[in-house]
């Protein structure tokens, strides 16, 4: 098995405290407007590791029922109260009372767990005795790795979706091709339909969905390797079938090729949600390959410009010096889980995810517990 979407890393518990420096802003509109409340607030950050959900998920993968590790860990809230947590390369059971999988163990390169008042559940598609990934992948070859998603108003979960063809170079030897829209049925979550999104640019756009009042803002990264670009895009309403606009650094245009980037330095997945009068952005620091670090940053609107709060937590999973003492260990692809949020005194508490893999792959099968995703509760006090 490959490793998934290299990006960056980070150090456990960190702490930051930092009054945000003045400049300008955006407003809701993406106008240039006053100032938010949110770049003058004096903001302080505690993270550890989110105990519920780690065991949760622990226990579920070890059971060896269904999902017993994967990468991406996007959530979709459904109107009926489910939270469908969305994986790209996916393991299934079983797994050997020892804690490794065994070389014939099915992996697949997309798939849903359902969370419900039930506990959890593995959502695929082929057959119970024959498992395959949700989205297919295409018969001239490649797979689908799965991106952010929303529950559109017409009731469909979307989940945008990318194309990728093996040779592509590089240190894993694959490529981007293009980007997609899967569709799928809220009860079922079967798939209806796979369409085309936009894909001139170059930009791969399944970083991170956010709605936020009359829009639906789409997140996109420029990969250049070594470098990594944040865009944007929107859609009127919810429904990503809709026409797409694409921020210029002045103006929406119809025009995807006039899409402008926003910072560098962000991973392929992150994400940028509503806090306060302004925007949270949670990403790893790919300014330093295969940093352990996890930067938040905060803007009046969902363009920008956004700036620094600071580390607010370090993966301690990674490399020799690492909690599994394996050089060979990294982590990628951090980001939020808005609807996770509670509300506390001071400002809330929220919960991050990000990924671990290993550059051996036989790693994955020698542990269970490495190809999971890890659970951070993030506490954010706003003065």
């Amino acid at each position: 098995m490959r490793p998934s979407r290299v990006l960056a890393s980070a150090t456990a518990g960190a702490t930051a405290l930092v009054l945000l420096s003045a400049a300008p802003s955006m407003a809701g509109n993406d106008r240039p407007s006053s100032r938010c409340d949110l770049l003058d607030a004096e903001i302080s950050t505690t993270a550890q590791e989110h105990e519920d959900l780690t065991a949760q998920f622990g226990a579920y993968g070890d059971s060896g029922q269904g999902w017993t590790g994967g990468d991406s860990t996007f959530s979709i809230p459904l109107q009926d109260g489910r939270n469908v947590w969305v994986f790209s390369d996916t393991f299934l059971g079983p797994v050997n009372s020892d804690g490794t999988r065994p070389l014939e163990t099915p992996f697949l390169n997309n798939s849903f767990v359902v969370q419900d008042t039930d506990g959890l559940n593995t959502v695929t598609g082929g057959t119970p005795a024959e498992p395959a990934s949700l989205i297919e992948p295409p018969e001239d070859g490649g797979w689908y790795w799965v991106g952010d998603g929303v529950q559109a108003s017409d009731g469909t979960v979307q989940l945008t979706a990318l194309q990728f063809w093996y040779g592509g170079g590089g240190a894993f030897d694959f490529g981007w091709e293009s980007n997609h829209l899967a569709r799928f049925d809220a009860d079922t979550l079967e798939l209806l339909a796979l369409t085309d999104l936009p894909s001139e640019s170059g930009v791969q756009w399944a970083s991170w969905i956010e709605p936020a009042g009359k829009y639906t803002y789409i997140y996109g990264v420029e990969d250049g390797g070594a470098e990594k670009f944040m865009h944007v895009a929107r859609v009127r309403g919810t429904d990503l079938t809709a026409r797409w606009q694409f921020w210029t650094g002045n103006r929406w245009s119809w025009d995807e090729t006039r899409t402008t980037r926003l910072m560098d330095g962000v991973a392929n997945e992150y994400s940028v949600s509503a806090l306060a009068d302004g925007y949270l952005l949670i990403t790893q620091d790919t300014h330093e390959i295969f940093s352990r670090n996890i930067e938040a940053y905060v803007a009046c609107s969902p363009t920008g410009p956004f700036h620094p709060v600071g580390t607010v937590y370090e993966m301690p999973e990674v490399g020799a010096g690492g909690s599994y003492g394996n050089p060979n260990i990294f982590a990628y692809n951090a980001h939020e889980h808005p609807e996770l949020r509670e509300v506390t005194e001071s400002g809330m508490t929220t919960v991050l995810t990000y990924n671990v893999n290993s550059f051996d792959s036989a790693d994955l099968y020698d542990d269970v517990t490495i190809y999971r995703p890890r659970f951070v509760e993030l506490e954010i006090d706003i003065g």
